[in-house]
């Protein structure tokens, strides 16, 4: 197989055309198996200047037992955390994508999260099509190279939910506005680096530290494939995020201030298996991530105002796995898992102490999808992030009109 420094990426055809579309969408999926070097970048056509328009659907019906609580004890919430799910019926956050080349050396993308009480740009960016020597460039709003996970839009996720250190240390998919240089390699073997300097305003950041340049992330990524119907890919990366005033609020309406810094390591593996690299009619994929992070700083709360040394030593992790056993079925299994630093005595008995206990989940789920298009999930999830366990049962829409941009290995 001929490796290629760049994997280039085109639109699939819109919904009306949906014969055409899911045999396009079926040569994507065998391409993702083929290169896990993958990147987002677009492929300049004939009709790469008109905008591509697509609007992703999804809602959930959720039943939680009684003893479900959304925090995760032992860590701080963020203040608009993703990745979580209302119970009852919820349109959770459907989007409106627009991406087009913008001419031959640039290409822009907007995505607008759509949710019950409010809208919010998910991704607004330009990015470099021509650049010399493996190097490409972004600017904007966007998800950060961070994870395996990180990049993608819950649309995407194989769960109804993200992993939960995902939620605990980034407050879902962590995002920013900034810019990212990426590099790859000239060599058989897939090799990516990348670096972005970030304005710091989300979690795990806060209040846009050091002028509006808070945050910091470098990243590597390696790939390559086994034979005839596997291929891998390995990364670790580090994020260096400065909170400044970073507030959150408990049930009893008490708010906690934390000013410090928030570095986090993370390493992450995929292997993927398609017969042949066809995954139309079986395929099996299994991804694991570990998260590390040493909160260094001091937590101000109370009237009057009190204020302590906060440094505990956090981490997590996940591993899953979902099977295509036949056309349009898949089942998947995931189990993930935290560990909570403790916290001083004047924290005790708060969301930040997590009371000797250990926040963990285990889930299923099994999925139909009729067509490239459409999906339809059933998940159930035994749930021990606070002291006493909760169940979890979601069923799940995704539905995809218009064009829509590949997704990566």
């Amino acid at each position: 197989m001929i490796k290629k420094q760049f994997a280039a990426i085109g639109m699939v055809a819109v919904l009306s055309q949906s014969v055409i579309a899911e045999e396009a969408v079926k040569q994507e999926m065998a391409d993702e198996m083929r290169r896990p070097w993958q990147t987002q970048r677009p492929i300049v056509t004939s009709s790469a200047f008109n905008p591509a328009v697509s609007l992703i659907l999804y809602g959930t019906y959720s039943r939680f037992t009684k003893n479900y609580h959304e925090e995760i004890h032992g860590f701080a919430p963020a203040a608009d955390a993703h990745g979580a799910t209302r119970e009852g019926l919820s349109l959770q956050g459907s989007e409106l994508v627009v991406s087009s080349n913008i001419d031959d050396k640039f290409y822009g993308l907007i995505i607008v999260r759509l949710e019950d009480d409010k809208t919010k740009v998910e991704e607004a960016f330009f990015q470099t099509l021509a650049l010399p020597q493996g190097l490409t460039l972004k600017g904007g709003r966007f998800l950060s190279g961070i994870g395996y996970l990180n990049e993608q839009h819950p649309h995407f996720w194989d769960f109804v939910d993200i992993a939960l250190p995902y939620r605990a240390m980034l407050g879902g998919n962590y995002g920013d506005d900034g810019v990212q240089l990426r590099w790859v390699a000239p060599a058989p073997l897939f090799v990516e680096a990348g670096a972005e300097v970030l304005r710091g305003e989300n979690f795990p950041a806060g209040g846009a530290a050091k002028r509006g340049a808070g945050a910091r992330s470098v990243f590597v990524n390696l790939g390559d494939d086994v034979g005839a119907s596997h291929s891998w890919r390995a990364g670790v990366a580090r994020l260096e995020a400065d909170a400044q005033g970073r507030v959150f609020e408990d049930d009893a309406h008490n708010q906690y201030s934390f000013t410090g810094k928030a570095p986090l390591n993370i390493a992450n593996f995929v292997w993927k298996w398609a017969p042949l690299r066809n995954p139309a009619v079986t395929n099996f994929k299994f991804q694991a991530e570990y998260f590390q992070r040493d909160e260094n700083g001091k937590y101000t709360f109370g009237a009057p105002a009190q204020e302590v040394n906060y440094g505990p030593r956090q981490s997590g992790w996940y591993a899953q796995a979902v099977y295509q056993f036949m056309p349009r079925w898949r089942v998947g299994a995931r189990y993930d898992e935290l560990k909570g630093g403790t916290p001083p005595m004047e924290l005790a008995d708060t969301l930040l102490d997590a009371e000797g206990h250990k926040p963990r989940r285990a889930s299923m789920m099994v999925d139909f999808s009729n067509s490239a298009f459409s999906r339809l999930r059933v998940q159930f999830s035994h749930n021990q992030t606070a002291p006493k366990d909760a169940n979890e049962v979601y069923l799940q829409y995704i539905m995809s009109l218009g064009a829509h941009g590949a997704h990566k290995f």
